[in-house]
């Protein structure tokens, strides 16, 4: 245990004296601020940089939010049962029977969140024609649990709007606008397709995604009271001579403060992706980006470790295909889809196919990892594709020219084997046996064509013939967008030592916990939308307001 972690004991001494201390400005960490501070708490939420929003601004805002009362408005049905129902069918194996209190927490919790936040921020968020990606499991809603914010004016952040994170591309188009007008393929198209709404938006400053989502949420937080530090790092928890968190040390432009917590401190700053020797020893492989927010070092897990706390999930994460690309003058990599033009599939080392190209939660499949030799059972792995994902890919083609040695060419499939090192007679026996599925519509190895909401069930359009050059490569292994272990938290996000005790006066919130969906999400936006209602469980908790246990009719409770 190194000084920089060690927990103090102690109170005496503090130079400032606050209700509750939020570390992290994402969107658990800003929510668990506002319901504190509206609740007429004393709050400080410490960043770190010097920008907040985390990785959550540069987002699209995806939230997504079971039985909500803007699809109630709507007349659909859902109920936080079906929810449930829902969860439970889609987690793995034994995930029940550890998780299900935090889940029966959530789907009560999260309709109202929602509904708090519009009453206390500007932010009205709209439903989007999503489905859930499992719509044949118990509790599916083909419509109504996603939402994404609508667009907001610089002022709605109160004072802030220069210091939130800036995405890759300015969040000029709303969630719903990218899907409809296809912004990734047909840039030009989508700009023009919603233009007015486009010219109005560049004139008055208004943006849409999650950087409409952090502006709200700060200035709802900062109209209910509550304060910001940037440039403040949290480094070490305060406890008392019990042992109970009551405040945290920070460095601050070259100084060092001591804040006291009175209620309680909530850990919001996200995963640990960024704190190498960490990352190494629980992802062991090939590891290509890190597309979170620079500030994501894992300093919750180190805090909360010092003060006996126990980690759990520490094998999650949000792992999905990145590109190299620029941001505000630093190298950071942009999630996105490439894997799903129809001539491009995914080969590991051996140069074969290994997955469905368009499954939901690819990423749980890139984590696994050979039984015997707990080495990764796929990686390295490559995509492979022709020149049809050049002609249809203009915005990767643009953020490409950041590492224009990112993607290898060849002339032929035997070329480009050779660069990427898999065997050349197996490359090509893959893509000829691809180009038979193409051929015909269907993909027998591992139904990539099947989807149980397109007509027939049947999408034959994501398959198509590699058979133009150049051929072309990209590594295709671990992107992180987020890890999604650390501190165990029980149904109130109390964080628990190992023998299930809970650490007075520390919550932990979002991705910085051991987070009950881990690496398998039951939609789009299963972490914005449970990173909220966590920040939220944590400030009701704070405030005393939340109830011991969850009610849910016809389940028990979380007691």
């Amino acid at each position: 245990m190194t000084a920089h972690a060690a927990a103090r004991v102690g109170s005496a001494g503090f130079d400032r004296s606050h209700d509750v201390l939020v570390v992290g400005s994402g969107g658990a960490g800003l929510t668990a601020g506002l319901v504190a501070a509206a609740a007429g708490l004393d709050v400080v939420v410490l960043e770190s940089s010097g920008l907040v929003g985390g990785t959550t601004a540069m987002s699209g805002g995806g939230t997504w939010i079971p039985a909500n009362h803007r699809a109630r408005a709507a007349g659909i049905a859902d109920s936080p049962q079906e929810a449930l129902a829902y969860i439970r069918a889609c987690a793995p194996p034994g995930w029940q029977e550890v998780e299900d209190a935090l889940w029966r927490r959530f789907v009560v919790e999260a309709p109202a969140m929602l509904a708090f936040v519009e009453a206390m921020t500007p932010l009205v968020f709209e439903l989007l024609e999503e489905a859930d990606p499992y719509p044949l499991h118990a509790g599916a809603c083909r419509r109504g649990r996603m939402l994404s914010p609508r667009p907001l004016p610089p002022a709605a952040a109160y004072g802030w709007p220069r210091r939130i994170r800036a995405p890759h591309v300015p969040h000029m188009l709303t969630y719903a606008e990218m899907r409809r007008y296809d912004a990734w393929h047909y840039p030009l198209r989508a700009v023009l397709g919603a233009f007015p709404a486009v010219a109005a938006r560049m004139a008055t400053g208004r943006r849409a995604q999650g950087t409409a989502l952090v502006r709200g949420l700060v200035g709802g937080l900062i109209r209910a009271g509550g304060r910001i530090l940037t440039d403040t790092r949290a480094v070490e928890l305060i406890t008392d001579g019990e042992g109970a968190v009551n405040g945290l040390r920070a460095e601050r432009r070259g100084e060092t403060i001591r804040l006291q917590a009175r209620r309680g401190v909530v850990l919001a700053c996200g995963g640990f992706e960024r704190d190498e020797e960490r990352r190494k020893t629980h992802f062991p492989g090939p590891v290509d980006f890190i597309a979170s927010a620079p500030s994501n070092l894992g300093d919750g897990h180190r805090m909360a470790e010092a003060v006996g706390a126990v980690l759990a999930r520490m094998d999650q994460a949000n792992i999905a295909p990145a590109i190299p690309a620029r941001a505000r003058g630093l190298d950071l990599p942009l999630g996105t889809f490439h894997h799903r033009e129809p001539s491009a599939l995914l080969v590991d080392r051996d140069g074969k196919r290994f997955v469905n190209e368009y499954l939901f939660n690819l990423g749980e499949v890139l984590l696994q990892k050979d039984p015997e030799t707990g080495a990764f059972a796929h990686l390295p792995a490559w995509l492979v594709a022709d020149a049809a994902l050049l002609r249809a890919s203009p915005v990767m083609n643009h953020f490409l020219r950041a590492d224009p040695a990112f993607m290898r060419r060849a002339g032929d499939l035997d070329g480009l084997a050779t660069q990427i090192g898999v065997p050349g007679d197996a490359l090509k026996a893959t893509v000829q046996r691809f180009n038979g599925f193409a051929a015909t519509g269907a993909d027998p190895d591992f139904g990539r064509h099947l989807d149980p909401l397109a007509p027939n069930g049947r999408v034959p359009e994501r398959l198509a013939l590699l058979r133009e050059p150049p051929f072309v490569a990209m590594p295709f292994n671990l992107s992180f967008l987020s890890t999604k272990g650390g501190p165990r938290t029980d149904s109130r996000g109390q964080v628990l030592r190992p023998d299930g005790s809970a650490i007075g006066g520390l919550h932990c919130a979002g991705v910085a916990m051991a987070n009950p969906f881990g690496s398998r999400a039951v939609g789009q936006g299963t972490t914005i939308g449970p990173n909220m209602t966590w920040g939220w469980i944590c400030g009701r908790a704070l405030t005393g307001e939340l109830a011991e246990t969850t009610e849910l009719e016809g389940e028990p409770s979380d007691a």
